[in-house]
């Protein structure tokens, strides 16, 4: 047996891995390395760590915080750190502090590495369950806020606003849309016909409302970056684990929702113009 700390150093590229666990292991700690999440889960759950260090994109983006999440409910005593490269990221990550201990910024210098271990370890921190919820239910949970930001970008949006409407107009079918969203993130079949009609009227409808097609191309842009500030401010409600999934599976219901609009938008175009 031994008294090391032991750490467990997550990361896909060999020459990362094998420096840090150089490093570490210099440092006095008990080393070891995985290169991928699934590797890295069958260690979690099979032997005992006092310290994770993730880089925060390991085969695919968010990857780290995949681990991170085993890493809390299977050892919730063990320290976790995220390592990335991109600085600007510093602020997502310290809104999650509940859920990540600390964060490392490349190129980190090894002296510091250690000591950011051992002054976690050394805090003993309890955490507490960290109850967390898929995207979608976030997104149902803010969506009269959602809808309320989406209202008062496109009104002061300088070319959108040139097209005069009433409230219940402008913001026309986006309660669907939200609606949508929100099902269950492997319920998108049993939603589409109501979904495709409701997007085909809204892209008939912006037509006939002098709409241009960049406009409504704009609409959805501004949907994408509402949602986007909306997970920013709620980052510690959502499952860290599926958010990169979840973001792509919104991000793709929107996509084509804005397709069926779009096409219907042309198509309208084309009888007008017949």
């Amino acid at each position: 047996m031994t008294d090391k700390t032991r750490v467990l150093f997550v990361d896909d590229e060999q020459m990362l891995r094998d420096m840090w666990s150089a490093i570490l292991s210099g440092e006095g700690f008990e080393v070891t390395t995985c290169a991928t999440v699934s590797e890295a889960l069958s260690r979690i759950t099979s032997e005992k760590f006092d310290a994770l260090v993730a880089d925060l994109n390991i085969g695919e983006a968010g990857d780290g915080f995949t681990i991170v999440s085993a890493m809390r409910r299977v050892q919730p005593q063990a320290v976790t750190l995220i390592l990335t490269g991109y600085p600007a990221f510093q602020a997502a990550l310290r809104a999650i502090h509940e859920q990540v201990d600390d964060f490392l910024v490349k190129p980190a210098e090894p002296k510091s590495v250690a000591e950011v271990i051992r002054q976690n370890l050394l805090r003993q921190r309890k955490h507490a369950p960290v109850l967390t919820e898929r995207l979608n239910h976030v997104i149902e949970k803010h969506r009269e806020d959602i809808l309320e930001s989406w209202y008062k970008a496109v009104e002061s949006h300088p070319e959108i606003r040139k097209i005069p409407l009433p409230r219940e107009e402008r913001i026309d079918d986006l309660p669907r849309v939200l609606d949508g969203l929100v099902r269950p993130m492997d319920d998108w079949e049993k939603v589409r016909a109501g979904r495709r009609s409701a997007a085909y009227r809204h892209g008939e409808k912006r037509r006939q409302q002098g709409y241009t097609s960049d406009l409504l191309l704009e609409e959805t842009r501004i949907l994408h970056r509402v949602i986007a500030d909306c997970m920013q401010q709620n980052l510690l409600q959502i499952d860290i684990s599926n958010v990169i999934p979840d973001l792509v599976e919104v991000h793709d219901r929107i996509q084509r929702t804005l397709q069926l609009s779009l096409d219907a938008f042309l198509r309208a175009g084309v009888k007008t113009a017949a």
